[in-house]
């Protein structure tokens, strides 16, 4: 198996003398990449339009959240809708079930281990996403893209770290998890107040319980104006909303509204935000020319009880590598592209987006490694179209903890947070979790998706088959719970001395103007 897709530059063009003797070669060459692999180097739309992409990314949303999916207490008619006419994906994974770490492996095609951005950053976090790495944004702007970033980023709160600094031409948001402030619940004092951005200037330095109140309407405000003036030329919108995150905060439109009480609400009115998203494509007469995917960032918190969502029929939630945590209710939305009222049961992951879009587009993939593949023949529902990987791998921070193959699924030895089948908090107070452990464990997630029944007695070819794997990828993106080091790891962004930073402390008023990073003291370096 090829852990990661290396695209390099291409030589010096050929001098007049060689063009005859090398012509056919390369023509051959080209034609065998593009049939081995499209997204390599990318393949311009046959109708010369390339399309537009907007990308919902949901904040912690579990499998069975919303009505395609099983959800029960409320009403979602924009996204039963949204499915309807599109195509769900019920084997759909992020690379780790928590927000920053989700986030890098969506926008950079990677694992997020591969990027080096791990947990869930703060305000104390001096490094971020690395300039090096090239985001679904600065993708599409090899074609003239207009690009947007509207709702949580999470992949760093200095300057260089923002999305106007990787490819988004606007961004309004918060710069991480809308819990990170002094009303926490259980570690207010470690937060300063929650800041609102516009581009990389603060618009808001202390966020109130109105103005989350506030955030899904904005956030769909803004994506839709985007949409209306850019009509004429092609877009990316990136909608990742703050919600249902705890803590859990809706519009008065919608309190209210849900027989599942405050968390019913925030999904209803998520709902409410692809309908406004869909209805104004519709109303532009871009629907026929808009790819649009919807997704979450990882499984529901469960140990927030009733303000957390549920994961359906799949084990455990949000930080374990359990498939409630990391295995996400995707819905793909294309009409004339994608066939309405269909079903893709064969996995796929979020690192598989950036490539898809670079086949769809046209664009040039990095120079660097990728660990996503073209997925557009499992979106399109082409007749007899397999998952382009052998493999995909679930790391937790650095330890590599489960590996799906097929409908296999193989978890080495690890810990993992439970609630060991007791009720979550209410009220928006969490319950506590105990740890508990996992041998080396195989299950077959076709006939048990729960992840209940260890059958790797049964098939012990099946689990040498996935070590092999697995030690393959130990050697590129090591493993902690073996002490291996990845040769294929790289670094995040880190602030330097003289970057522009924000120095935000708890119990001190934000700062609003960043101010460059002074360079380490002598006792300092010591």
């Amino acid at each position: 198996m090829q852990t990661a897709l290396l695209v390099r530059s291409p030589g010096p063009a050929p001098r007049p003398a060689q063009t005859r003797r090398i012509g056919t070669l390369l023509l051959t060459l080209v034609a065998g990449l593009a049939a081995a692999d499209p997204a390599r180097c990318g393949e311009a739309p046959a109708d010369g339009r390339t399309p537009n992409i907007v990308l919902v990314y949901i904040d912690d949303m579990g499998y069975a959240d919303v009505g395609p999916f099983g959800a029960k207490g409320y009403a979602t008619p924009n996204i039963d809708r949204m499915a309807k006419e599109g195509r769900l994906f019920t084997d759909f994974y992020v690379v780790q079930a928590v927000c920053s770490a989700s986030r890098a492996g969506l926008l950079t095609g990677c694992y997020n281990v591969r990027v080096g951005i791990q947990g869930a950053l703060a305000h104390r976090a001096m490094h971020g996403i690395s300039a090096g790495e090239m985001t679904l944004a600065e993708l599409v702007k090899q074609k003239g893209y207009a690009t947007a970033c509207y709702g949580k980023w999470h992949l760093g709160h200095h300057p260089k770290f923002l999305p106007t600094s990787h490819g988004f031409d606007e961004y309004f948001g918060l710069p991480y998890s809308n819990d990170m402030w002094p009303l926490h619940p259980t570690a207010g004092k470690n937060f300063p107040d929650l800041p609102l951005f516009e581009g990389t200037r603060v618009v808001n330095p202390k966020l109130d319980d109105a103005d989350q109140d506030q955030l899904t309407t904005q956030y769909t405000e803004r994506a839709v104006k985007f949409i209306e003036k850019h009509k004429d030329r092609p877009f990316f919108v990136y909608l990742a909303h703050s919600m249902v995150h705890v803590p859990l905060h809706v519009s008065d439109r919608f309190r209210g509204k849900s027989e599942r009480g405050l968390f019913g609400d925030v999904v209803m009115e998520l709902d409410w935000s692809v309908g406004q998203v869909l209805d104004t494509l519709r109303k532009n007469g871009l629907d026929k020319h808009t790819l649009v995917i919807f997704t979450s960032d990882n499984g529901p918190w469960l140990s927030f009880g009733d303000h957390a969502g549920s994961a359906g029929p799949l084990r455990e939630g949000k930080g374990t590598m359990f498939d409630g945590g990391c295995r996400e209710p995707t819905i793909m939305w294309w009409p004339g592209k994608v066939p309405a009222g269909t079903v893709c049961r064969t996995p796929a992951m979020t690192i598989d987006i950036l490539p898809t879009v670079a086949h769809l587009v046209g664009a040039r993939l990095p120079d660097h490694p990728i660990d996503g593949r073209n997925i557009w023949p499992l979106i399109a529902g082409e007749p007899g179209a397999k998952g382009p990987h052998e493999a995909y791998y679930f790391y937790w921070d650095n330890q590599l903890q489960a590996v799906r193959m097929d409908q296999w699924k193989l978890h080495f030895p690890h810990g993992y947070p439970t609630l060991g089948g007791r009720p979550g908090g209410k009220g928006g107070l969490p319950a506590p979790y105990e740890q508990a452990k996992i041998g080396l464990a195989l299950f077959d997630l076709e006939k048990d998706p729960g992840e209940t029944t260890n059958v790797a007695d049964e098939h012990p070819d099946v689990v040498a088959k996935i070590k092999v794997l697995a030690d393959r990828m130990r050697a590129d993106l090591g493993d902690s719970a073996t002490g291996q080091k990845g040769s294929g790891v790289r670094e995040p962004g880190r602030l330097e001395p003289g970057d522009l930073h924000f120095d935000w402390q708890p119990g001190r008023p934000n700062q609003t103007v960043p101010t460059p990073l002074p360079a380490p003291t002598a006792k300092a370096k010591k």
